[in-house]
Parts: C-alpha cells; structure tokens; sequence
C-alpha cells in the first residue's frame, strides 16, 4: 500500500482533491498541527519522542518475535510470562505489554500485538439482513424512541422472515448531565450505551408499585411521546423519573447480577458512573467544571465518586441494565452495530483521554462537490504518537465493548483507522491536513478485536480510497461496502467479501427518489444539488428494477431488491425505511436545524411491520435468492 509521503508526525504532504488536483496544506497549517501533537514551539520540526515500541506478532508464529534483553510479558488478563530472547510460542490474541529487566523506561518497554490471520468470518453462504434507525423504530409501546424492546420486537420479525443481521446506529452514550444530542455520530462515549434505548415501560411491569408512584400509566406516557418528530429531551426526562422511582425502591436489594457485572468491568466502569454524576451536579461539558475535576485521574475525582456513592451507583445500574436488555433482547446474534468515527470534545471519552488528544484540532473532511467549504465535525483526533505509547488501549477498549453482545461491528469512516483529515486550532476546514496511522496496525488491531469476541467487521469505505486500501482490508477479512446509488456496475458485479445494500442513513430512501420527496426536501433545506437533481438516482433505480418512469414506487422498491439480492456479496441489507416506504431520510449532511436529522420516526409503528404487503415482499425477495439453508436460487 502506497501514499503520499509523512513527515515524522504523520501529516500527509498533500491529497489529491475530489476534482483531481493536488492540493498541500501550508506551513502554518503543518506548524499548527505539529505543535498540537506536543512539538515545542521553538522548534516545531523536531520529531515526536521515542515511546515504547509496538511490535505485531501473527498467531502462532510469535516464537518469531526476538527481544533485546530478558524480561516479562504481561498479557491482557493479567498473566505474566517470563521472555529470555524471543516470544513464547502459541501466544494468545490481543496487546500484551513487554518490561526488560533494564527498568520501565521506553527503550526497555514494548506492547506486542498478537494478530489473527483475518478478522472473524460473517456466516457462511450468501445472507441478507435488514438496518435500521433504533430511535425511529418506535411502537405503540415505547416512550417516543424506539427502544431496546422495540429492537426485540424487530429481531422476532426479521428472524421469522429468515434474515441473518439487523444493523443499527451507534448506541453510545452522551453525557448525562443534559439533554441527549439527536445525532448518534458525537456522543460522549462509545464505550458506554445510551440510557435512552432503555425499555422502561418492561421495567416497570417488573415493579408495578413504581408505575403507582410516578401517577402516570405508562401507555399514558406512550400516547403523550408520541409526537411527530422524536423529542429526545421529553422522552430522556420522563424515562430518567421512572428510573429514579425504581432506583429509590431497588437500591436497597441489589438486583442479581449487577455485582457481577461491576466486577467485570471494574474500575472503567466505576469512572463512567462517576462522571455521570459529576455531570448531572456540574452541567454535561467537563471544560466548565472546577479546575480539580477536569482530569479524571485527580483526588478530587477520587473524593468525589466517595461522597457520592448513591449517584454512582444509580449510573452504574443504569448502564448494567441497558447491557442486560441488550443481552435479553434475544437479537444478540442478529445485531450489527455502528461506531462513530469520533467523540465529543467536552464529553466523557475526551475527559478520560484528553492526555493522548491534540487540543483544539478537529476532524473532518475535504472540500469536494457536495461541501466546497469542507467538513469540520468538531470531533477531537488522537495524537498518532501518544495513542501508539499506551498501545493503543482506548482503541482497543472501545472496540471491545463495541463487539460485547453482536454479530457484528459496522466501522463508520473506515478510513479513519489509516489516515484522518485533521483541522488545526483557529482554522477552517478548508485548511487542513491528511494526518497518517502508523503502517497497518490499527487495522491489524481491529482484526484481533473481531476474532476475539467472533462477530464480523464492515467497513464503511464509500467515496475517495487510496490505492491498497480495500486490498488491505480485504486481507484482514473485513467487509466492504457497496450501495447501489454509488455504484456504476450492476450488483452481479460487486464483489464477494462486501456488504451489499442500496441507501444508507446520508442518502435518499427509495420512494424519496421515485415520489421527488427527497429532492425538494434538500432544496428546501437549501442543500447544493446536481443540475440534473436526482436522475442519477432514478436511472440507477430503472435499471435494477427492469422499470420505467411509471412504475409504482412498491414495485420499484421490491424490483430493486431482488436485484441487489443476486449480488455474490456475503450479506446483502434492507434499509428499514425502504420496507416501510419512508419519503424522507434520516439525516441530510450539512444540514442542522434546516432538516429534522436524526428526528424522524418511522411513518407506521412498529406493531404494523408484519402486515405491511411491502415489508413482505422485499423480505420474500431478499429470503428466495439468499436462503439460511445455504441454497444459492437465482445465483
């Protein structure tokens, strides 16, 4: 795999641009992003410090790996081996951490990735499964959110009608301390999950003495959430008084499992349920909190978890209680979920992590034809150097909790695990930088991830790719992507070792494009559009569904899917906004208030799936070409 060339802090001297130039980011641009990686001011060329080196190991051939001095190796559970001159063999999969002899100073300290082969295998044969918005996916029952009773409700249907995946959002967690955020894609954490997929409604016919104190029937509160946009702040504030009531009359009897839970997650999770609580008392940004409590590793913190043990506790059992509905929720082997290319800057990953951030830089992307200003996405990047001294163990954590009760795991932004289009302190996107990942190891590090917890990768690598991208990916065994709006050849051409769909949650729905619901509604939102609008779509649409310009929008929806099923992909997905013939799209990028992104609800409940004759169509379409039994009909 070849690029453009790095400097010795990984910033790329150049990109070529969406319209074929070469375009290099000027001195003050590479100052500024050198400085922010921790270069001294007086001298912004120098080269980051030496740290420990990470060596990278293949399975069963660690015996390979020679050491300089004798010493011992500390694997991820704790274990510790003693290592004269080269790794022991048969090593297991993960980072263990390497101390000679000589003393824990960076020449004597190594971390040793033990990689596998390849990343964890969909299963196998040619399968199909459906995505979905959990948010929008409401019922009659839940509280104006789809929750993790309503992903219950969609994994019984979908696992009836022979599907093998149900790919969601992200589901982590934003900051407590104040009104949830309505995009999944900035949260404050992805370790943690969001409180909000709670099926409170369960967890109160569990206690019914609780619904009695809270003077309101939880159909009651249903029937008052149902609004026609998804009001996060309505729905989070009567789910948090239910959880309240139920705390105050549970806390006394710790519920089964949760001492069990908390020892498995030990401290990490203790520093979550602490910072909950720090930031229902503070306010949700850790910037404004008091100048004691901004490091998460200070005595204050410490004496503040103390003096506030009930609060910690309830944020504790709150997050085992979304685990425990995830794990019960019986789609565990059906769920791919999403991970966010970043956090937020104020929220709970940047408070624990700050140390390892570049502060004041922000992702990103390029001006290209859809955004000539560029994209600034206000998330904070790691400093390559700093991430790779502690082996890259935040990476590694998150993905970990991110792979915990799932088929799989969709990699937002896949490109971001080689290189990051960076936005220095005080300047635009239009001013940035490509800023590189040493070689291949974070890709290697989420193929040990995936084969350490068996669920498959996806990555999400539309658009611009450098040349070897996909070919390393491939090697690793993580999945592409390939959707029909994006694609010139016909779905028998894709590839084999893909994910196959049609739209995804920043495009257009079917019958967004075939009814012109979509187009106006960008041109409403005041979005740059192509002269021709969306014909490009529309052709696209005539041609997998063997149609013209007349054709119903349903048999245009069902005609479309039978010909993506006969991709040779491994798994082949239906939007569920697409079975339910949604008009409008998730989210429109570059847009805020302008679109209701991330706020739109399905248009029928949940409850009506199984009678909709469109659901059921596409469903058959997708079920008779890519069978569980294996079969290959019409392939």
């Amino acid at each position: 795999m070849t690029g453009p060339e790095v400097d010795g802090w990984g910033i790329q001297a150049g990109y070529h641009d969406v319209w074929g130039g070469w375009k290099e980011p000027g001195p003050e641009v590479t100052t500024a992003l050198r400085r922010a990686m921790g270069a001294a001011e007086d001298d912004p060329a120098a080269t980051p410090p030496d740290g420990p080196r990470f060596l990278t190991a293949p399975a069963g051939r660690t015996q390979e790996v020679g050491v300089d001095e004798p010493g011992w190796l500390t694997l991820e559970d704790g274990t510790q081996v003693h290592v004269r001159h080269h790794l022991p063999a048969e090593l297991p999969l993960g980072v263990h951490r390497f101390e000679g002899e000589r003393g824990r100073s960076a020449p004597n300290v190594a971390h040793v990735l033990v990689r596998p082969g390849t990343a964890a295998r969909p299963p196998s044969g040619r399968r199909w499964g459906i995505t979905a918005q959990l948010y929008a996916a409401r019922s009659r029952a839940s509280w104006g959110v789809g929750d993790l009773g309503d992903l219950a409700r969609l994994a019984r249907w979908a696992r009836a009608q022979g599907a093998s995946t149900i790919g969601l959002n992200p589901l982590h967690a934003p900051s407590p301390g104040g009104p949830p955020p309505n995009s999944p894609y900035s949260p404050s954490t992805r370790r943690w999950h969001d409180p909000l997929y709670l099926d409170v409604p369960a967890l109160l016919a569990a206690d019914p003495g609780a619904a009695d104190e809270l003077g309101e029937r939880p159909e009651a509160t249903a029937a008052r959430l149902r609004l026609p946009r998804i009001d996060r702040g309505a729905s989070w504030a009567a789910k948090r008084d239910a959880l309240e009531v139920l705390w105050a009359r549970q806390r006394s009897r710790r519920p089964a499992g949760l001492d069990a839970y908390e020892a498995e997650h030990g401290a990490a999770l203790r520093l979550w349920a602490t910072y909950g609580a720090l930031a229902e008392q503070h306010g949700p940004s850790w910037h404004r909190w008091p100048a004691a409590l901004q490091r998460a590793t200070t005595p204050e913190v410490g004496r503040f978890a103390d003096d506030h043990a009930d609060r910690v506790a309830f944020w504790s059992w709150v997050q085992w209680l979304v685990d425990e509905q995830l794990a019960a929720s019986g789609a565990a082997e059906l769920v791919v979920t999403d991970l966010a290319v970043g956090f937020a800057p104020d929220g709970f990953d940047a408070w624990q992590w700050q140390d390892l951030l570049a502060p004041g830089c922000r992702i990103g992307a390029p001006p290209d034809l859809l955004g000539p200003d560029g994209q600034d996405w206000g998330l904070p990047p790691f400093v390559p150097w700093k991430l790779r001294a502690v082996g890259y163990r935040p990476l590694l954590d998150t993905l970990h909790a991110n792979l915990r009760h799932t088929a799989g795991l969709r990699i937002d932004h896949v490109m971001g695990l080689l290189r990051l289009f960076w936005i220095p302190p005080d300047h635009g996107a239009t001013e940035g930088a490509y800023v590189a990942w040493p070689g291949t190891e974070l890709v290697d590090l989420v193929a040990t991830a995936s084969a350490q917890a068996g669920s498959f990768v996806v990555g999400e690598d539309l658009g611009t790719v450098e040349p070897g991208v996909r070919e390393l990916l491939r090697d690793r065994g993580l999945l592409s992507t390939r959707l029909l709006w994006f694609e010139d050849e016909p779905p028998d051409a894709w590839p084999e070792q893909a994910m196959a769909a049609i739209t995804t949650h920043d495009l257009p729905t079917i019958a967004g494009v075939w009814t012109g619901v979509d187009l106006a509604g960008q041109r409403a939102a005041g979005v740059t559009v192509p002269a021709d609008g969306d014909e490009a779509f529309r052709d696209r649409l005539r041609r997998a569904a063997s149609c013209d310009d007349a054709a119903p929008v349903d048999e245009v929806a069902v005609g479309a899917h039978a010909r993506l099923a006969q991709a040779p992909s491994v798994l082949a997905t239906a939007a569920l906004d697409d079975l339910v013939g949604a008009e409008h799209r998730p989210n429109v990028p570059g847009t805020i208030d302008e679109h209701p992104n991330w706020r739109i609800p399905l248009p029928v409940p949940l409850d009506e799936l199984a009678e909709l004759p469109l659901a059921r169509r596409i469903a058959d379409s997708l079920r008779s070409a890519r069978p569980l039994d294996g079969g290959d009909r019409g392939h």
